[in-house]
């Protein structure tokens, strides 16, 4: 590796690992994994402290993650709406991240940051579901450090290679700069074509809240079904008067019970029908022909002020 380089690194490497590590905690899609790559190869031949590193990348983790744990607290279900409204991920991912909180709890946030999609939706997830001070800073500070020595761990093992690679990039400068932004468009271009290849096969008929509304006042209401997580519940209690709950992981066991002669209606809290419409594609696909997602699940439901039941009131009732 020249001079020239390898002075910028030694000067500007530790501000990069904490901007690119921030950014992609934050939500931006722009991976961190290669910069602790190259940071720990650097370390390890001495051009950078080992130890600044590994700090200024897990504080910021920790910055984002926090910020992110305390607008779950506040704002529930809608911040997760907005992540995934700005991910590159799947919709589907929130209710992954919500299965994988109820089989694993608290330790999901161990390993969340290894996980594409639950890395972000992890610590607002914990925030809604009003996850402890104490015990979110204890394991998702350890999942950051983990998450953070395996970049760096992974760069140390290759430090020749990497730094051999370096030096040929500083050969070709400007051209070096280009390939690794034509690199980094790619990457984002082709996941935003498999978000939309998602997509596109979750198209079908939607039923409004207002049609929904109206066929249960005339009574020919059809069979109506919450697909959210256990977890999804807790963050928003609110159910439409008679829902059946059947979530999404494990709603293949259900189907032989569906009726097969009535209009089967399926509404989530996740953006863009994302559960609903997977499960109405499961439905369709078992020869049910009369099924339709909600468009714009619960919260449209609610605010177009149509009748909701909560289950606090519903446990109340019961005892």
């Amino acid at each position: 590796m020249t001079n020239d380089l390898a002075s910028i690194v030694s000067e500007y490497g530790v501000a990069v690992v904490f901007g690119n590590v921030l950014v992609e905690q934050i939500g931006i899609p722009v991976p961190a994994i290669p910069t602790l790559i190259v940071a720990g190869a650097l370390a390890a031949s001495g051009k950078l402290s080992l130890a600044a590193v590994f700090a200024v990348a897990l504080i910021a983790c920790v910055m984002a993650d926090v910020a992110w744990y305390v607008a779950g607290r506040i704002y529930g279900n809608r911040v997760m709406r907005f992540l995934c409204g700005i991910s590159l991920t799947p919709d589907s991912c929130v209710s992954q991240a919500q299965v994988r909180f109820e089989r694993w709890g608290w330790n999901v946030l161990l390993v969340a940051k290894f996980v594409p999609g639950i890395s972000l939706l992890a610590p607002p997830l914990a925030g809604a579901t009003r996850v402890g001070w104490l015990p979110f800073l204890a394991f998702n500070t350890a999942g950051g450090a983990l998450w953070v020595g395996a970049g760096l761990g992974g760069g140390m093992m290759l430090g020749s290679q990497i730094e051999r690679l370096l030096g040929y990039f500083d050969g070709y400068g400007p051209a070096a700069v280009f390939l690794i932004v034509a690199f980094l468009a790619g990457y984002i271009g082709f996941k935003w074509w498999e978000r939309h290849r998602f997509y596109a096969k979750l198209r079908m008929a939607r039923i409004s809240v207002d049609e929904l509304h109206r066929l249960m006042d005339a009574g020919v209401a059809p069979l109506v079904v919450d697909v959210r997580s256990p977890t999804a519940r807790v963050i928003e209690p609110r159910h439409i008067p008679g829902a059946l709950h059947l979530p999404l992981q494990g709603f293949d066991a259900h189907i032989a019970d569906l009726p097969r002669d009535r209009e089967i209606i399926l509404y989530c809290s996740c953006p863009n029908e994302a559960s609903a419409a997977q499960v109405a594609k499961l439905l369709m696909n078992h020869g049910f022909v009369r099924v339709r997602p909600l468009l714009g699940g619960l919260e449209a439901w609610i605010a177009a002020g149509h009748p909701v039941e909560s289950l606090a009131a519903e446990a109340e009732a019961a005892a």
